[in-house]
């Protein structure tokens, strides 16, 4: 079907000499068109099937083409628009017949030009502008349905039409994110802003391939999200090397092993991917990975793992961000009611992404208002915190709870090997609440954070609320290490 037009009766439009809505159809060009380059916007293809004018039996309805949806020729015309620094506003024909006076007001405010309540109006009966169709519009489909509201429910999805709506969508949505949801029936809400605003035009690998972070998702039928049913890893970039590439890789196919999956890509493959991805986007500093690893996709949703035929999906998702935590004033801790997971339920060695138990304890540190929560294992110990590893240090002796319950964190052993190696004691042992309460030092690590002091736990301060001269002499010692080592990214030659 062309698309909607400004003299569709179904589209109410204004009665005034230069309609609000200009007509745009599949032979329009930015040289044809008769309005302003500043009025100049286009109207979405409303989702019906137009009839063959040949036929009158509904039954008889010729099968429309790609080229009859006109999105090729819109997107190519709002391109070319966009390339000439003048994009026009777009509507989408839906919202203007769910709420027509809020999608045409939205309209007059774009063009700059008053809105009317007469454009709400529209004398039916064919126009000489409308074209050789009109006729048959108004004589058929006009009285047939008499532009009734729309179902509240679509009619079943025609099969046959299932490959143009798969050539189609893409078109539809590209056009679709371009239009301003300012309808009464769909108040608008203002995109949240980025953390780090470089981060809005970034490559993503899934599966196989690089798309824009907006494309950057997985099928309904993968296994994590089905069930939560993945593995990770987070990386750290360092002046173009990757922090302990390897060791995570090690972990990552431990934990794939232990949750049984098939069809796991190679070492090589997945290191391709991430250098890949890295070298697209530019990322060779100050950057973070995580790399996740799922089951893969279903054929048929469901628990089983015997409903995954299509091997593993990879994602790398880098992005640019610098530690998130403050590792030079120190952070606050609450300590959760909710106990870390015990091996007789989920081992936590396994760094699977059904990360429920953590979550549970950070909207307890949230609602608290400090950065995180500490976790207790089932017998009251400390375990670590929903994101990370902990440390604390009593009259220069350096303490950290067993790995029982905890997961054994790549950071965690960098930071056991610098304590060691500054000639530090170290003990691994059960250590409680109480004990962390009155330490000397506490910090946690972890790939995303580093190394991190914190001051205040539970309301009590550690320490003289400072950080303390232990976790300076390891923090510097740690960025020493990632300033010398790691796995180079390769990159092309210089020519």
């Amino acid at each position: 079907m062309p698309p909607a037009t400004a003299h569709d009766p179904a589209m109410s439009t204004s009665t005034t000499p230069y309609p609000a809505v200009s007509t745009t159809s599949t032979a329009a060009s930015p040289s044809a068109m008769a309005v302003p380059p500043k009025s100049r916007w286009f109207l979405l293809p409303y989702k019906k099937k137009k009839k063959n004018m040949n036929q009158s039996s509904y039954d008889k309805v010729v099968r429309p083409s790609f080229t009859e949806l006109g999105l090729g020729v819109l997107v190519s015309i709002y391109s070319e628009l966009f390339e000439a620094g003048n994009p026009p506003p777009v509507i989408d024909a839906e919202d203007l017949q769910n709420d027509p006076e809020g999608t045409l007001r939205c309209l007059c405010h774009d063009l700059d030009i008053p809105f009317q309540s007469s454009m709400l109006k529209w004398e039916a009966g064919p126009k000489p502008v409308d074209g050789l169709w009109a006729p048959w519009w108004y004589d058929s489909v006009h009285k047939s349905t008499g532009f009734k509201a729309s179902r509240a429910y679509p009619l079943p999805f025609p099969p046959p039409l299932y490959d143009l709506l798969e050539q189609s969508l893409p078109f539809y949505t590209m056009l679709r994110r371009h239009v301003k949801q300012s309808s009464s029936l769909q108040p608008s809400l203002s995109a949240p802003s980025l953390p780090i605003p470089a981060n809005e035009k970034i490559l993503v690998w899934v599966g196989d391939e690089l798309v824009p972070r907006e494309d950057g998702k997985v099928s309904v039928f993968d296994s994590v999200v089905q069930g939560g049913d993945a593995v990770w890893e987070g990386l750290r970039i360092y002046d173009g090397r990757i922090f302990k590439l390897n060791e995570h890789l090690d972990r990552l196919f431990d934990s794939a092993k232990a949750l049984a999956f098939i069809n796991v890509p190679s070492r090589e493959a997945i290191k391709e991917a991430i250098f890949i991805t890295l070298n697209s986007n530019g990322m060779f500093d100050n950057a973070h990975i995580r790399l996740t690893l799922t089951r893969g996709k279903k054929v048929t949703s469901g628990m089983s793992p015997a409903f995954n035929l299509y091997g593993c999906t990879l994602i790398v998702l880098a992005e640019w961000k610098p530690p998130v935590y403050d590792n030079f004033s120190g952070t606050t801790l609450v300590t959760a009611t909710t106990r870390r997971n015990s091996p007789n339920c989920v081992d936590s060695k396994i760094h699977h992404n059904n990360l429920i138990n953590n979550i549970l304890a950070k909207v307890e540190g949230n609602l608290a208002k400090a950065d995180d929560a500490i976790m207790l294992d089932k017998d009251g110990f400390v375990s670590e915190t929903n994101a990370t590893n902990i440390f604390m240090v009593k009259k220069g002796i350096v303490s950290t709870p067993h790995a029982d319950y905890c997961l054994p964190g790549i950071t965690r052993a960098t930071v056991i090997d610098l304590v060691l190696k500054e000639n530090f004691v170290l003990h691994e042992r059960r250590i409680s609440l109480s004990e962390f309460h009155s330490a000397d030092e506490v910090w946690t690590t972890g790939t995303m954070g580093e190394l991190t002091p914190a001051v205040v736990i539970d309301g009590r301060v550690i320490g003289d609320g400072k950080v303390g001269p232990v976790t300076r002499k390891i923090q510097s010692a740690y960025k020493a290490l990632t300033a010398e080592s790691g796995e180079p990214i390769p990159r092309n030659a210089r020519s």
